[in-house]
């Protein structure tokens, strides 16, 4: 949902540059309409509650008046921004692909190619290539267009996909058939996008959402030829905490329903091929239990939190009653944390996380032994590419860094050797790592802990005088991965550090550090990030002065948050899609997603989590004082962080704020939380980002 610098000093902020046509004078105001909000005896006066009135004409007046501000800032800076576009797109090969992968016992690629704004499947063969699935067909005189899923039948003559024109994640599946590339007329619409296929080629499953929340939380059947409006329900989740997923089983055995919330889960199993039979409970649901399964020829394996907080993977041979029946075969290590795995015939492959680095373990079932997949940089990403053949004896894996390109292996678990079976390359034949320098470095927290940074920069910056841009997220217990951009080149080569500050929030350092960044622990995510800056700049990795946050929803949070306390810090700060209103969204149910969020925040309806959230939540802190220079951007039809936060944030900044540093409110209006569709719509929004920080810097080429 909102599921993605610190030196204390005077710092001096950068002002309009006489290039830039806006004036505090012509910025929007907005129309105050004190709204009286209270609860356990406190009172909240909200001037803008006016704004969630969605389509009213206030809101799209207001609107339209931000947009055009934001638009005349950036018409000045439009030079830049096509220097940064043709960077782009010298640097990116506009026929790149993806490494191929076989579903089905086919073999797919995905491709794009020059002039087209969306991706093309392809099926490889050894005679003939052939388009399997055109993108750009699909979404042709649409504002917006987004494949959420496709999926193949088992004998690879329907293809089922999943499609929102609007972006509301509000998805509808369609039927073709794979002979003459028809459609079936009939449509399942308004589903959260994903699509399973029982084994007898006509049955699918797929899950509906609230109406109202979104939250996803029924699944139903459909069997092709019949209505959809027909279809049978097969499992609903009542407790509005939860929300339910689905997926197929490796072996093709069974449908996967998985019930879940940020502390408990419980899954459900349908035997594929009596996609009839009746979903059966696998672990019954206990609070702080957390568990996933994979079947295999003899029972089961399940990843496990029960008493192992970094989690343990223990197997049965059959349904268990509890975990007590079940066999450990890796044990908790409080030093590892076992993200995932996936269960093959003869292996188990492991992704873990040591140290805040992630590793690919490989148990061998018959032997019993185990191997690690190591790699030599700092820092680096590393994780599973698409397996689906649940007898192989190789493995698809993918690896990249801060400097270098992604590459996917073919890794022999027979012999534990491995060869490059896809490589990224820039279109730029100049571009090499060796041009380029990262590192991890450990700042110092509050508390004494230790905040992994991950940097990177072109060799030969002097860093005591670079620029920083550091990014952050911290919540959801989701790291951020340390990879590869070819678009932030173009920062780093204009003399740029750019570093990720490993918050806690996230799990680089294991279930704990995820479990110190929520609900009543949940500022050490913002202080963490405070304290991470002012390390870079005391330490010399940056100019002090010189700094600029970055993060979008829940890390608009974060972006929010620090800006109120300690504001003189940043140069500038870009916060996309933030979640800033906390308090009046997570008071109200009726917005999608809230009462499923309780046991990430808390629930401010119990005293003790209002105030702790009051004491934060961006909007309500905004306050009467010098703001650094910001761009903050949405999308009209976000589903997951409404419009109106945003919104209302950069008009009581407005109201409140003392100087002229520039705030700028960029809606798109045909996009939802993802921002605009199509790699030039992408691109064009990271070229305004750039272009924002870097014209504060004075740097207009």
């Amino acid at each position: 949902m909102r599921k993605s610098l610190i030196l204390i000093l005077s710092t001096p902020f950068i002002t309009f540059s006489q290039s830039t046509t806006n004036t505090m004078s012509d910025q929007p105001v907005a129309t105050k309409t004190p709204k009286t909000l209270e609860l356990h005896n406190h009172v909240r006066i909200d001037d803008y509650f006016w704004m969630n009135e969605r389509d009213s004409k206030p809101v799209l007046d207001h609107l339209a008046l931000e947009n055009q501000y934001a638009k005349n800032y950036f018409n000045s800076l439009q030079v830049l921004q096509q220097n940064l576009l043709n960077e782009f797109n010298k640097r990116i090969d506009p026929n790149e692909s993806t490494s191929p992968f076989k579903m089905n016992n086919k073999t797919y690629q995905i491709r794009n190619e020059e002039g087209k704004d969306y991706e093309l499947i392809y099926q490889l063969s050894a005679d003939k290539n052939k388009l399997f699935l055109d993108e750009n067909s699909r979404a042709k005189g649409k504002s917006f267009y987004e494949l959420a899923s496709w999926a193949p039948s088992p004998n690879n003559e329907l293809l089922a996909i999943s499609e929102d024109f609007i972006g509301r994640r509000k998805y509808t599946i369609t039927i073709r058939q794979n002979a003459n590339n028809k459609f079936l007329k009939n449509q399942i619409k308004d589903t959260d996008g994903s699509i399973v296929w029982a084994n007898d080629n006509k049955t699918i499953f797929y899950v509906k959402k609230d109406a109202q929340t979104l939250r996803e939380f029924q699944v139903f059947r459909h069997v092709l030829g019949t209505d959809s409006k027909n279809d049978e329900l097969v499992y609903q989740e009542n407790d509005e905490k939860f929300g339910v997923s689905i997926a197929k089983s490796i072996t093709d055995k069974f449908i996967f329903i998985y019930c879940h919330s940020s502390t408990t889960s419980e899954m459900r199993l349908i035997n594929a091929d009596k996609p009839a039979s009746e979903a059966i409970v696998f672990l019954t649901r206990e609070k702080g239990h957390i568990y996933e399964v994979s079947d295999h020829i003899n029972g089961f394996y399940v990843l496990s939190n029960k008493n192992a907080v970094n989690n343990q993977l223990l197997f049965c041979e059959s349904i268990p009653k509890s975990t007590e029946e079940c066999k450990v075969i890796i044990a908790h290590s409080d030093d590892v944390l076992i993200e995932s795995f996936l269960g093959l015939k003869d292996y188990i492959i492991s992704e873990i996380r040591v140290n805040g680095l992630r590793k690919i373990n490989i148990l061998n079932l018959k032997s019993n032994t185990s191997k690690d997949i190591s790699f030599r940089e700092e820092t680096y990403y590393t994780g599973l590419s698409f397996n689906d053949d649940f007898e192989a004896t190789k493995l698809l894996y993918t690896y990249n860094s801060m400097t270098t390109p992604s590459t996917i292996y073919n890794y022999d678990l027979s012999n534990n050797s491995q060869e490059i079976w896809f490589r990224k390359e820039l279109l730029d034949k100049t571009f090499t790592p060796d041009n380029y320098e990262s590192q991890r470095i450990w700042a110092t927290a509050n508390d004494g802990s230790k905040i992994p940074v991950s940097l990177v920069y072109k060799k030969g910056t002097d860093l005591s005088k670079a620029p920083c841009l550091l990014y952050g997220y911290g919540s959801y217990g989701y790291t951020l991965p340390d990879v590869f951009n070819a678009t932030r080149l173009s920062l780093l080569d204009r003399g740029f550090v750019y570093a990720v500050a490993h918050i806690r929030g996230g799990k680089y350092m294991g279930e704990d550090w995820y479990t110190n960044g929520k609900f009543l622990k949940k500022k050490n995510t913002f202080t963490d990030f405070i304290n991470a800056a002012e390390y870079l700049g005391m330490k010399g990795y940056c100019d002090q002065n010189k700094i600029y946050a970055q993060g979008g929803s829940a890390g608009g949070l974060l972006m929010g948050a620090v800006v109120n306390m300690a504001p003189y810090l940043w140069k500038g700060v870009i916060a996309q899609v933030p979640f800033v209103d906390v308090v009046t969204t997570m008071l109200d149910e009726t917005i999608p997603l809230t009462v499923g969020e309780y046991e990430e925040w808390g629930n401010p309806n119990e005293e003790e989590y209002y105030y702790y959230m009051l004491n934060y939540s961006p909007y309500d802190n905004v306050k009467s004082m010098d703001y650094p220079s910001m761009l903050v951007t949405t999308g009209y039809h976000d589903s997951q962080v409404q419009y109106w936060e945003p919104m209302k944030w950069v008009a009581k900044m407005r109201e409140l704020k003392t100087n002229a540093n520039p705030l700028i409110f960029d809606c798109n209006m045909d996009a939802g939380h993802g921002g605009g569709s199509g790699r030039t719509q992408e691109r064009l929004e990271t070229a305004k980002e750039y272009s924002f920080i870097l014209h504060l810097e004075g740097i207009e080429k």
